[in-house]
């Protein structure tokens, strides 16, 4: 099962994302692993650290997934 992950505002860069997933305990940790080459934007590797991303776009990361949506007013 995907986590969602409501995305405040126009985007998220993706080391924030991994660290506010909970999926990365540091925004180092997100750093390393992401210039390992160890997470997917959209089906493709994605080693830029502050990629920015936007609702509907999907991000892998080992076995969990995450999908991003527009964070609705309450």
């Amino acid at each position: 099962m995907a986590i969602v992950f409501p995305v405040r505002g126009d985007h998220i860069q993706l080391d924030q994302l991994l660290k506010a997933t909970g999926l990365c305990s540091s925004g180092g940790l997100a750093h390393a692993e992401i210039e390992a080459g160890k997470v997917r934007v959209d089906g493709a590797v994605e080693t830029r650290k502050r990629a920015k991303l936007r609702p509907g776009q999907r991000v892998a990361y080992g076995s969990e997934k995450i999908e991003l949506i527009a964070e609705t007013a309450a």
